[in-house]
């Protein structure tokens, strides 16, 4: 079962729905696909697609799921992560109106950088990034608060 999650954000990421719906009539994606979808109105025929799952029943699916697909939400990341499961973390990003800026891509690229899981930034090559996973062996995810909360104040700082 795989596993996707788009948090709580109040605007949409079609995007990705669109292109997991893409990988699983390819033949890319196999079995059960539940998706968290928040405030995506998203229609498929081949993803149980939910808006908000209870905290119970959202660690079930991380710890019963193959792997994980995720938005950028710093939460949904480490929960996944804390359960030892493979992420795939797709940013939402401020041109698509999926976000109001880009801090999604500076969280992801940090877990990236250290090995955690992955990302694809072209979701026409979601296909290599789902492949890729049978060799990828993560890190085991230790915190490092003050490098985050370091990334989070200079994005801010920016501003």
């Amino acid at each position: 079962m795989v596993f996707v999650i788009l948090g709580t954000q109040d605007k949409p990421f079609y995007r990705l729905l669109k292109a997991i719906d893409k990988q699983i009539e390819l033949g890319n994606i196999t079995g059960d696909v539940i998706v968290q979808a928040g405030h995506t109105k998203y229609k498929s025929k081949n993803m149980k697609i939910l808006d908000l799952v209870s905290m119970k029943e959202f660690k079930k699916y991380i710890k019963d799921s193959d792997y994980i697909i995720t938005h950028g939400g710093v939460g949904s990341i480490l929960d996944s992560l804390k359960a030892n499961k493979k992420v795939i973390a797709i940013p939402r990003l401020s041109k698509y109106g999926e976000h109001t800026n880009d801090h999604q891509e500076q969280i992801v690229n940090e877990f990236v950088d250290n090995d955690y899981i992955l990302t694809c930034h072209n979701l026409d090559m979601l296909d290599a990034t789902i492949k890729a996973l049978d060799v990828f062996q993560p890190k085991k995810y230790r915190s490092n608060n003050k490098k985050f909360i370091k990334l989070i104040t200079d994005y801010i700082d920016k501003l």
